[in-house]
């Protein structure tokens, strides 16, 4: 690989395995979400237990295969055969019904809803596993591999855009689809597309020819070794922003389609068009700002970045009882400066990961990365987002005799949490940036 550039058969690794598992966590962290509400149960609180343990697996999960491709010295087989995998259980979800469950258990009524329940909490589990297998572990690891300081923040810049365009497509299309065909059938055809995604990495992947094995399952607990976290303050400091900003998006983010269904009222085709409208503004910019970022100072950016999502989220709180259209309007405006400041942090903390991360351990430290920027937030996050809307206890209009329901609905002051959340960033930012010169310094010395 030519060293100072990314090369176009790496960006088309990047574009199509990047874009189909982005497809696939948004499905999973806001269909999946809505697919149980409407489908099984109008319960937040197992939705929240679903984000809480599909975070857990994927954090062990990305621990142990991430610390396996680094020992076999190989990131292609396990994109493309856990890319196979993923699809094939994707696919299966959409299937799980109080109704099948029922005959398959000769139940009915409450108990074939809480046997679902369980049965989808395990799927998704399931899903996850072989998801991080492939991408939060090999296909990460594959990035850091493959890209280099000198273009790793365009690169970075196109994908901290592509989780974005994945919620377009899901948040737009996908929503469509679902009134359309039901769920069973969009995840079916999403699955076939994952598992062809698998098939063709075999063929198109190609590992960097700096790859070599590295170390052992022993190294599984490496990134939390005191030792390593001194060596690499910057790093972990990087980890720690991350984490709090992570802790900040799933306050809300888990229960922000059911809110502007059901608290906003928008339809379908309204909150699609909120979604769309600021998504393509969001990710247009940070495109320009991701190689505005490359002959810049990565770190003070941050402050701009977190500044811009935490001015987003507080609009986003405010964006309420000023009537349907204006409501559409604002929500809509404070949504696109949420989404770039959103991008903005993913882009900007996704690159400096990489430029600090040592190369020769790239794969048993995405675990790592997982602890914070998933694990922690996952179960944190949601668990912040439903005490606010159980506190604030928002009724569930036309509840009826649903069973097992919670009967409240999202509250705008989960957008309000998320805001205070993301000022804790820049006293983290502060330290970070000393900590960068203080390496470059030392390096250059």
């Amino acid at each position: 690989m030519n060293k100072e550039s990314f090369g176009k058969r790496n960006w088309l690794v990047l574009l199509i395995f990047g874009l189909a598992g982005q497809i696939a966590w948004s499905v999973e962290n806001m269909y999946f979400n809505l697919f149980v509400y409407d489908t099984v149960a109008k319960d937040l609180d197992s939705i929240t237990l679903m984000v809480q343990l599909s975070g857990v697996v994927a954090t062990v999960v990305t621990l142990l295969a991430g610390t396996l491709s680094d020992k076999v010295g190989q990131r292609r087989k396990f994109i493309s055969f856990g890319y196979l995998i993923w699809g094939v259980t994707v696919a299966l979800f959409g299937y799980l019904s109080p109704e099948l469950v029922g005959k398959i258990f000769n139940t009915d009524g409450a108990k074939s809803v809480a046997i679902t329940l369980v049965l989808v909490i395990v799927g998704d589990c399931v899903m996850t596993l072989f998801g991080s297998t492939a991408n939060d572990a090999a296909f990460n690891a594959w990035l850091t591999d493959n890209t280099r300081p000198s273009f790793r923040g365009s690169v970075e810049g196109v994908v901290a855009v592509l989780p974005l365009l994945a919620m377009l497509i899901v948040a737009g299309g996908f929503g469509i689809l679902v009134e359309s065909l039901g769920y069973s059938t969009v995840f079916l055809a999403l699955g076939i597309v994952i598992t062809l995604c698998g098939a063709l990495g075999i063929y198109l992947i190609k590992d960097s020819d700096t790859l070599e094995k590295n170390g052992g399952i022993r190294d599984i607990l490496y990134g939390f070794r005191p030792s390593v976290v001194k060596s690499n303050p910057a790093l972990y400091l990087t980890f720690l922003i991350v984490v709090v900003y992570g802790i900040a998006c799933q306050i809300f983010m888990p229960y922000l389609i059911i809110y502007m269904r059901e608290y906003l009222s928008f339809s379908v085709v309204e909150y699609s068009v909120v979604f769309g409208v600021a998504i393509v503004f969001g990710a247009i910019i940070n495109v320009v700002l991701g190689r505005i970022s490359d002959h810049a100072f990565k770190p003070r950016l941050l402050y701009l970045a977190v500044g811009i999502m935490a001015m987003g989220l507080f609009a986003m709180y405010i964006a309420n009882g000023m009537g349907h259209l204006a409501n559409l309007i604002f929500f809509g405006c404070a949504g696109f400066a949420m989404i770039t400041g959103y991008i903005f942090v993913a882009q900007l903390t996704g690159s400096i990961m990489r430029d600090y991360t040592p190369a020769r351990d790239a794969g048993k430290l995405q675990g790592v990365r997982m602890v914070f920027s998933v694990l922690i937030p996952m179960l944190a996050g949601p668990s912040i987002g439903n005490a606010i809307n159980r506190k604030m206890n928002v009724p569930l209009e036309n509840a009826g005799a649903d069973v097992m329901t919670t009967e409240f609905i999202p509250a705008p002051e989960i957008f309000l949490a998320a805001a205070v959340a993301c000022l804790v960033i820049p006293i983290l930012v502060h330290l970070l940036c000393r900590a960068c010169e203080s390496e470059e310094s030392g390096a250059n010395g």
